[in-house]
């Protein structure tokens, strides 16, 4: 039977493992066997990078602590090795990082054994699903990009009737010069009827003597 201190560990171990999946956004647990310790080493940096907290747990005492945290349905999986993967921030990291690299042993090792999201334990096809989404920092720029896209087409919009405004302003005085050269050519008609009044004045000169 083991001594009080040895129980005390066990219990900080559980109350410690309780409160990381309370307050973790979601979680996978998954089973570790076969990879070498170079490949875990290339995990949990990979882990880290995403704000993933990932640990070897022990299935008796994290059986305590799921079922403390309202998630017994995790339970039936709690055999063979096992480790714990959690985010606090971006709830599609674990599944993610963790399926990615799970993708380079053909399934054959380091499996997904099931998750939980918001409390709730999802089934495993979900978390495939969620695993093949792009990070937290890329779904942002992407429906950052599809909220500014109607203020970028105004924008074209706005320069390109600007554009054309400036052509519009700069054709009625190219229009306009037609219109000056018209003048003379209205009066030219006034400038040929002086010759025909002369004759007229010759004429008189004869009655006059």
């Amino acid at each position: 039977m083991p001594n009080a201190k040895v129980l005390s560990e066990k219990k900080a171990v559980v109350a410690a493992l309780e409160e990381k999946l309370k307050s973790a956004a979601s979680g996978v647990l998954v089973d570790y066997k076969g990879i070498t310790v170079a490949e875990d080493t290339e995990l949990r940096e990979e882990l880290r990078k995403n704000g993933v907290d990932y640990g070897v747990v022990k299935n008796t005492l994290v059986r305590f602590a799921l079922d403390d945290a309202g998630l017994n349905e995790l339970d039936e999986v709690l055999h063979g090795t096992t480790a714990l993967a959690v985010s606090t921030e971006d709830p599609i990291a674990p599944m993610r990082v963790i399926n990615k690299f799970s993708k380079k042993f053909n399934g054959e090792k380091f499996i997904i054994k099931a998750g939980f999201m918001d409390g709730k334990v999802l089934p495993i096809n979900d978390i495939m699903a969620l695993a093949e989404l792009p990070s937290k920092e890329v779904l942002l720029a992407q429906m950052m990009g599809t909220m500014l896209a109607p203020i970028t087409k105004l924008a074209i919009v706005i320069k390109a009737i600007a554009e054309n405004g400036g052509v519009s302003a700069a054709t009625p005085a190219a229009e306009a010069a037609p219109a000056v050269e018209a003048a003379p050519a209205a009066e030219a008609p006034a400038a040929e009827e002086a010759p025909a009044e002369a004759p007229a004045a010759a004429e008189e000169a004869p009655a006059a003597e």
